[in-house]
């Protein structure tokens, strides 16, 4: 059983449910059962590991074997369906055969980015109480905390002692259990609170993963994946879609310009997109040449707001950029076709994908509901304010419609900036910011103010060779560009980079408290 009360997550209207079945959105498998067809017709596909700390060179065979002989040593620990397997571990192999033998299980999987520090773990690990705990020993700064995990029954540590928890057969076949049933709860990244856990089923996530695949262009080459797997998107683009697809897996366990420069040259792979921020930093490399940017056929870009200059300026390279919407909660909501018109692609986020239904409210909240919409969260409070009795979700992001019914998302309802009572919206003020020369990155921030309540502070990230600009001429920018002067920032910082979630989000609440000061 779960390890939280059914009451904790919502209840999907039953015209809902009718509807997704007979459309075949919902069906009756598993992730067992996609894992189990997709690997036995893709077992000589090749799976690889770029790391300097644990490479790994193999197969999807080799990696189902260890997988099927983990799933084995934890059903002989005591670890079954609806049991919670956490895994907090880099893009390693060993974490796919997590994944892969949790869901042959039928164990709920929770994956936690490899970076998140004790305090983040711990709560995780209350807040989820799992069977089975696995970690890496040592990975740059993070180090295994046995004290964290003492009420954990089995413990996989890689680089100690995982290898001990392999039984010698493997587990043949797949255990059955409800597709209605939790099968992963993907934690937020956090941008604005403590993290919540977000619940999806195998219909809900297995929707997804072939949701996700049907969007992407057919000939995007070999895919080079740093995004960290303990990431809901990170973990389907690694070890779901490729498995679906019949596609190799190549992952890099760090995020680090000059050796996917290197990779591309030399192995052929190509970085299909991801947050703005993995583009901008490739060809902002000094290594970054023609024969790159030819590379870069494509870039689907999502995961935080996409700025109409980094849009533009890929597509000026050649790179055919297509935009994406969605959260942990709706992974999918809308998506602009990879060959859709030009304009749309680059300053819409699109239109909802097959079985998404979109509308905004009153106040321009953006509401959906969909076939990979989840479950809810493991907070049934958190359940109760973010879905109402209809199915629809409350996003807590702000959109707009154009007369063919593309989205255009313009802010969250937190992302705002309230000074002596009048709202600036954060996202306005970035759009225009980016198009400063030498600007790589931005973002705008309140920062206290013992007159207006706030001020907004610009926050900048140069390329490398330019310096950062005054404020009389980020005004005169802005200025030039038609802001209301209430608008403009009052206050510059330069950074060599921001606070970062999993997903490469700014992790603006954090930033914040970084230059928190009051203003004179």
């Amino acid at each position: 059983m779960s390890m939280f009360p059914s009451a904790a997550l919502r209840s999907v209207p039953a015209e809902l449910v009718a509807r997704y079945e007979e459309a075949g959105w919902w069906t009756r498998e598993t992730l067992g059962d996609l894992l189990t067809g997709g690997l036995a017709k893709s077992g000589g596909v090749e799976f690889r590991v770029h790391s300097d700390v644990r490479p790994w060179k193999g197969t999807f065979a080799e990696v189902e074997l260890v997988a099927r002989r983990l799933a084995a040593g934890l059903r002989g620990r005591g670890v079954g369906p609806g049991d919670v397997v956490v895994m907090q571990l880099p893009n390693w192999m060993e974490a796919a055969a997590v994944f892969w033998a949790s869901a042959l299980l039928g164990a709920v999987v929770v994956p936690v980015v490899h970076f998140y520090g004790p305090k983040e773990v711990a709560y995780i690990l209350g807040a989820t109480r799992p069977k089975a705990f696995f970690a890496a020993e040592r990975f740059g700064r993070q180090e295994f905390r046995p004290d964290l995990c003492e009420q954990v029954p089995v413990v996989g540590v890689v680089g100690r002692d995982f290898d001990g928890l392999l039984a010698e057969k493997p587990m043949p076949g797949t255990i059955r259990v409800d597709p209605n049933a939790p099968a992963l709860i993907a934690f937020t990244s956090g941008t604005t609170r403590d993290p919540k856990g977000v619940v999806h089923s195998h219909r809900t996530l297995g929707y997804e993963t072939r949701q996700l695949a049907a969007s992407y262009p057919p000939d995007r080459g070999r895919q080079f994946t740093v995004a960290p797997v303990g990431h809901f998107i990170g973990m389907v683009n690694a070890f779901l879609i490729p498995v679906l697809d019949g596609t190799p897996v190549n992952l890099g366990d760090t995020w680090n310009p000059a050796q996917a420069l290197a990779l591309m040259r030399g192995d052929g792979l190509t970085v299909g997109g991801g947050a703005t921020y993995y583009m901008t930093s490739l060809l902002d490399h000094p290594d970054c040449t023609p024969g790159h940017i030819a590379r870069l056929k494509y870039a689907g870009l999502g995961g935080a707001a996409v700025p109409s200059a980094v849009t533009t300026r890929l597509e000026s390279l050649g790179i055919s950029v297509f935009r994406a919407y969605g959260s942990t909660e709706h992974p999918s909501v809308t998506c602009t076709p990879y060959d859709g018109p030009a304009g749309k692609r680059l300053h819409t986020d699109g239109i909802p994908l097959p079985g998404v239904e979109l509308r905004l409210a009153e106040d321009g909240e953006i509401l959906t509901r969909g076939p990979d919409l989840c479950l809810g969260y493991t907070d049934p409070e958190l359940t109760r304010a973010a879905f109402d009795a209809n199915g629809w979700y409350h996003t807590g992001d702000i959109g707009s419609l154009d007369a063919d019914g593309w989205l255009s998302v313009t802010d969250r309802k937190a992302d705002v900036i309230i000074r002596g009572g009048e709202n600036i919206s954060a996202l306005e003020v970035e759009e225009i910011l980016l198009g400063l020369p030498g600007v790589a990155e931005v973002a705008v921030v309140g920062v206290p103010d013992p007159r207006f309540g706030e001020r907004a502070a610009a926050v900048l990230r140069m390329r490398d060779g330019w310096q950062t600009p005054g404020l009389a001429e980020l005004r005169l920018h802005l200025e030039r560009a038609g802001l209301a002067r209430q608008k403009w920032p009052e206050r510059i910082q330069a950074v060599d980079d921001f606070p970062r979630t999993p997903s490469g989000k700014v992790k603006k609440f954090a930033l914040r408290n970084r230059i928190a000061t009051p203003t004179e």
